[in-house]
Order: C-alpha cells, then structure tokens, then sequence
C-alpha cells in the first residue's frame, strides 16, 4: 500500500492521462456489454432487456437456418480474404519503394499524396467513384463511348463490386499503413547494409536478409491485429456502396446486421449475429497469436 502511494506521488500526472481512454473504454466497449444478454433473448424495446422473455439460442438458429445464411457469410469471408490478400501487403510495398528512394523531395511528396485518401469519408470517396464510373456521365464510360466500345456498369454490376472494394480500400488505406513501417525501417542499423555491401550482397538479397527480418515483428503484430478483425470488411465502405443490383456479391454481415436490427427492429437476432462475429475473431487473434510465438518468441 505504501508502494502505491508513492507511485501515485510520483507518477500522479502520468496516472491522470489515462483517465480519459480509461472512461472511453468503460463507457463504450465494457458497459455496453451488458446488453449480450439481448443474443438469448426475444428483447422488446418496452420490456427492457431484463424483462425481455429468454429464448436461448434461437437467434443463433435463425441466422444459420436462414435462407441468406450463406449468402452472407460467403460474401464476407471473401472480401474479407481479398483485402487480406491485396491490402495487407500493400503498405508494406510502398514503404519499401519509399525506402529506397533517396530524393527527400520525391519521397515526401509521394507520401503526401499516399496518405491524403486516409482522411476522407467513404461518402467523398463514392462521389469520386460517381464522377468517374457512373454509367452515363462517368469519365470512365465517356471515354470508352469515345473509343466506340461498350459501356460498364462499374457501381451496378455484381461481378465487379468486390474487386471495385478491395480496389477503393487499398487507394484509402495503404499511405497511411506504409506509416508503420516506415517509422521500423528507421530503427535497422545503417551499419547491416554497409557491411552487407562490403560483402558484396546486392540490393535483392539486403531487402531478403536486412530488411525485412529487421521489420517482422511490426508485419507479424499488424497481421494478429488485421486477423482479429477479419470480419470487420468495412461497414462504412460497403454500405455506401451497396445496392440491390450488387448486394448479392456485396452484402455482408455487418450490412445485415444494421438492416434486420434498426430497420426491422430485431435487435435480439441482430446481437447474436454480432455476438457471433466476435467470438470468431477473438479465436482467430488468439491463434494468430499462437502462431506469431512460433515464428519469433520476441511477439508476446
């Protein structure tokens, strides 16, 4: 007790700085989660959550007996593997190409430009889409009238709206992500690359042996945090994007979720879906953790 009190007179100023994230986290992720229980019951708005009548796990079964079921677990898993696929790796490539570029001015410039999509909405970003793939006034589509070929419904056509988010995500995200990794490059001693040239190792095999092994653990710890949300695809994103002509390639769970809980007011099967959702990325974190271990003990 003692100990305490001291550290308190110490590090009194410090202990007060995290009274705001610290009521943050309270007040919107720990108390919320009260309502869980709304998951196992029938929960009616008048009734209140407590006197709401218990029904167990028949919200569950509603969801994985419906007809969209499929549908919409497919769709999400999909976009969410693509952005995996493309978005992950796409900061870490640009942070590289900036590394090695050696003009301050190019550099930064770039990274100026890379990282400005990171600070607009979703909505801007679908009016930039608007100006330049609509089908009648799109820039796009003018441009292939005047070459005389077909027009393309890029927002409309179900075939391409996957494609058309992972594209969008990887414009809006990887400047800012290359920022992670930029900041690890900085910390590999200049001093690898020097004896590595003296060794006569060429530009590929110090990118192999230095670089990346000297930024691992940052690509390891991003990957666990990207995993433990891999069912967050975007809601933002999405929904912006969704219409009935594409919503059976682009409709995912979170979209579901917002149109049978607010719109229809189902809030029970709503929060057992979103319940569900995060039991699945809280395992997948805790196994990509596991496996982060294996390939270096220095992660956790």
């Amino acid at each position: 007790m003692h100990r305490t009190m001291n550290l308190l007179r110490r590090y009194g100023v410090m202990y007060a700085l995290l009274i705001p994230g610290l009521l943050y986290f309270a007040v919107f992720k720990y108390v919320p989660m009260v309502y869980i229980a709304a998951a196992f019951k029938n929960y009616n708005v008048l009734q209140g959550l407590w006197e709401s009548p218990w029904v167990g796990w028949q919200n569950f079964q509603l969801f994985f007996d419906g007809v969209y079921f499929k549908q919409i677990i497919g769709n999400t898993i999909l976009i969410s593997f693509y952005k995996l696929m493309f978005s992950f790796p796409a900061p870490i490539i640009l942070a590289l190409m900036l590394n090695a570029v050696t003009s301050t001015g190019f550099k930064r410039t770039i990274q100026t430009l890379t990282y400005l999509p990171h600070f607009l909405s979703w909505v801007i970003i679908y009016g930039l889409l608007v100006a330049f793939l609509a089908p009648g006034t799109g820039l796009v589509n003018q441009l292939l009238t005047a070459f005389h070929l077909d027009r393309i419904s890029f927002l409309t056509e179900s075939g391409l709206i996957r494609s058309l988010i992972v594209t969008t995500d990887i414009w809006q995200s990887v400047g800012w992500g290359a920022i992670i990794y930029l900041a690890a490059l900085t910390g590999i001693d200049p001093s690898l690359y020097e004896a590595a040239t003296m060794d006569g190792a060429s530009q590929s095999r110090q990118l192999w042996h230095i670089t990346l092994p000297g930024i691992r653990n940052v690509i390891i710890l991003m990957l666990v945090l990207r995993l433990s949300a891999i069912l967050d695809v975007g809601f933002d994103q999405i929904f912006i994007m969704l219409n009935p002509l594409n919503q059976e390639k682009a409709d995912v769970i979170e979209t579901w979720v917002y149109r049978v809980g607010l719109q229809e007011g189902r809030i029970g099967l709503a929060t057992a879906v979103g319940l569900f959702k995060s039991v699945i990325g809280f395992v997948l974190v805790l196994g990509a953790n596991r496996i982060a271990k294996k390939f270096d003990g220095q992660i956790w």
